[in-house]
């Protein structure tokens, strides 16, 4: 015989189990931190590390020139915002290629080997890295052969926006089985990425581009401005670190 003061439905199960769930949450992070709440500041869990642009990381004092000249030369200072060199693209490169992304690590490496389709992506052993790095000598052959003795960041404006231009056309041959217009299409993201990504990579630096372009950054919270069209956007914006003169009030 049934007694009903033992009776419980499905619903006050879950219920009473979703209780329990919360409590004890709270419970573990009371004890966690000695009884206190939890606390609430940005990154206070992880903090993002800032990148050092003084401390070079994958490339020589050379290549540090050339590639300076050349994110400079596809993103000149205009009247919008500075140049790729002084934006920090160099730098994102630098931190980039030695990097997981620069080693390779989410890359198929191995053999065989076979020149594919332009859709089927490069096919080689080489890490994007190694690739940059044979890339860069190989401009630079091109450019002393060229232009009698001169390195690519020697060489006028003109002149290396004819070089660029002759890369991205595939009208200049590279040495050593190089594809000049490859390396360029690569070059040419790797600048964009640093140009436009967030200042904690390297690039963009005092998010330039993003102060450019309006952009709001990593705000929390900019629903108000969801549907307001064709209007200026009136907050500078924020990086994944925050920004000096901008701080959660208390």
């Amino acid at each position: 015989m049934s007694d009903d003061r033992f009776q419980i439905s499905r619903r006050q199960l879950l219920g009473a189990g979703a209780l329990i769930a919360v409590s004890s949450s709270f419970a573990n992070a009371a004890t966690i931190l000695g009884g206190s709440p939890l606390p609430w500041a940005p990154d206070a869990a992880a903090p993002p590390k800032n990148i050092d642009p003084h401390n070079w990381t994958f490339f020589s004092e050379r290549e540090r020139v050339q590639v300076e000249a050349l994110v400079e030369t596809l993103i000149p200072a205009d009247q919008l915002s500075p140049s790729g060199k002084d934006a920090g693209c160099a730098v994102y490169i630098d931190r980039q290629m030695s990097g997981p992304q620069g080693q390779g690590a989410r890359l198929y490496l191995q053999g065989p080997f076979a020149k594919g389709l332009p859709t089927q992506g490069p096919q080689s052993a080489m890490t994007p890295a190694e690739q940059m790095r044979v890339g860069l000598a190989a401009l630079e052959w091109h450019c002393v052969s060229a232009f009698s003795g001169r390195r690519f960041a020697e060489l006028s404006v003109e002149e290396r926006e004819s070089v660029l231009h002759g890369l991205e056309d595939g009208h200049i041959d590279l040495p050593n089985d190089v594809d000049g217009k490859a390396f360029f299409d690569v070059f040419l993201s790797r600048t964009m990425e640093g140009f436009f990504a967030d200042p904690i990579y390297g690039g963009n630096r005092d998010m330039v581009s993003w102060t450019m372009l309006g952009y709001p950054g990593a705000r929390y919270d900019y629903l108000d401005w969801i549907d307001r069209h064709n209007e200026t956007y009136p907050h500078p914006p924020v990086s994944i670190s925050g920004r000096p003169d901008w701080k959660v009030k208390a």
